[in-house]
């Protein structure tokens, strides 16, 4: 190399100290490293500025469709420009997703990158002076930062959501909170700052823009809907135009609450009752119905006072039906219909809804006795007869008397059981048949029975006691056989020997 050149070469390098000042390049205004040391010369002591890498911070944006992107450019503050360094990447993505024009500094990114997926590179560059083979400046570190672009939409990551809230709620009660999760850089802009809007769910639903909390805004009744699907959209950027949005649906269920009594549908039951039923009979049930579900749909029924002393109602908790019981037997002949009025009410009421429970829900029961084919009635529970002993065939002894308690009134048969002393007619008349003796038998009892001439299947028996009286029938009677001795001289008056 000639002195010229030579000279013009060092007379480059050393222009730049000689003068100073750093040769910056337009993209690159600020220095990474500079030091001032105080060094000793003949001439005196005077600062000497090291030189050092020049860099800004380099940034990368995310999803770049191009196959090579200048991201900057690394310099040296000894670089004259006259084609003698070399520049070099060090570092995992070197040469792969990252490459540096030796002789200039440019850094080139070769691939697509992702800042969700990895938001910043460190690597390492290196100078040589390609004269001597000798590195110009110490490795250093330094960092390619991906900057975010808005590419990923909010989501919503707790789905399904599903939320339960009382019916008949008021306005601004809270239902849920729904959060969804933006990807990008929130610290980039708006591209993560979410607002949250409802897509459907109005009038009932509002959502707050911010937070995402869910609340009702308008009163709803279990019984006319019980669940409501709600769509929620979250959008980036605020909203703004390029926005992407992400949305989800919110399964809302009422829960109920006891805001309705149980009424009867029917406003009068007819129900029908056999006399011949025994008491804790069921002639019938009832039903009244409530809207409400659960234990909120319990209910209780019962009979006015004044209607309990010949029927009760009881509740079947399976059911939730009334069913009417015989309380006391009923008589056909005696009452053959009744009228009774029933209501209900709900087991469980919370005082805070007493105001739709105010009154109570009525039904009127009509019951109709059945007429039953009863069998005869006598007169009296047993009958006693007396009669004189003695008395003729075909005596009278006594009368009995039996009817049909049923409307229809039929003629009446008589019968004595187990005698052959006394007979029936069909007056019920008993006469004998056969002398009585009171000293063989004093007391008969006999056993009549009453037949139905319509039914002779319905028969009853009643016991008659006759009573045999005694006549002076009989002389007296020695009880034995007496023989007596005489004197023939005996005086008067003087006893005699047995």
């Amino acid at each position: 190399m000639g002195w010229n050149q030579k000279s013009r070469m060092n007379f480059s390098l050393l222009l730049p100290s000689l003068l100073g000042i750093s040769l910056l390049w337009p993209c690159l205004p600020a220095t990474e490293n500079s030091k001032t040391e105080k060094v000793k010369h003949s001439a005196g002591p005077h600062l000497r500025v090291k030189r050092g890498w020049m860099w800004n911070q380099f940034f990368v944006p995310e999803e770049m469709n191009r196959t090579s992107y200048r991201i900057g450019q690394l310099r040296s503050d000894l670089d004259n420009g006259n084609n003698s360094f070399q520049y070099k990447l060090l570092g995992a993505e070197a040469g792969s997703i990252f490459v540096i024009d030796e002789r200039t500094g440019d850094i080139y990114a070769r691939q697509k990158l992702d800042r969700e997926e990895r938001s910043l590179y460190t690597l390492r560059a290196q100078v040589i002076d390609t004269t001597t083979g000798r590195a110009v400046e110490p490795e250093s570190e330094f960092v390619i930062r991906v900057s975010d672009i808005n590419d990923n939409e909010p989501k919503f990551l707790d789905e399904p959501y599903e939320a339960i809230v009382p019916e008949m709620s008021p306005e601004g009660t809270l239902v849920i909170q729904v959060t969804a999760s933006d990807a990008d850089d929130p610290s980039s802009g708006n591209n993560a700052r979410l607002l949250y809007s409802l897509l459907r769910g109005q009038p009932y639903f509002s959502i707050e823009p911010t937070t995402g909390v869910i609340r009702i805004s308008s009163k709803m009744d279990r019984e006319l809907q019980d669940e409501y699907w709600v769509i929620i959209q979250a959008k980036d950027m605020l909203g703004l135009p390029g926005a992407l949005s992400g949305t989800t649906s919110v399964l809302i269920k009422l829960s109920d609450v006891n805001d309705n009594k149980p009424i009867f549908k029917e406003s009068l039951y007819r129900l029908t009752v056999s006399e011949s039923a025994p008491t804790g009979t069921s002639i019938g049930k009832i039903m009244a119905y409530d809207n409400d579900i659960g234990e909120n749909a319990e209910m209780d029924y019962s009979i006015e006072e004044d209607d309990s002393q010949t029927f009760d109602i009881i509740t079947n908790n399976e059911t939730q039906e009334g069913i009417v019981i015989l309380k006391k037997k009923v008589d056909f002949e005696h009452q053959n219909h009744y009228g009774i009025r029933a209501k209900v009410k709900n087991r469980h009421v919370d005082e805070k809804l007493m105001k739709y429970h105010a009154e109570a829900s009525t039904t009127f029961i009509k019951v109709q006795v059945e007429d039953d084919d009863e069998p005869p009635v006598f007169l009296f529970p047993y009958y006693i007869f007396e009669i004189f002993e003695g008395s003729p065939h075909g005596s009278f002894v006594g009368v009995v008397s039996a009817t049909d308690p049923d409307q229809r009134n039929s003629p009446i048969g008589y019968s004595v059981t187990r005698s052959k002393v006394f007979s029936i007619d069909d007056n019920g008349t008993i006469i004998a048949t056969n002398p009585l003796d009171r000293e063989i038998s004093a007391w008969y009892n006999l056993s009549v029975t009453a037949t139905e001439k319509y039914n002779v299947q319905q028969i009853s028996a009643v016991p008659v006691y006759v009573q045999v009286l005694n006549i002076n029938d009989h002389a007296p009677e020695f009880s034995e056989y007496y023989e007596t001795f005489v004197c023939e001289n005996a005086a008067s008056g003087q006893g005699l020997s047995f």
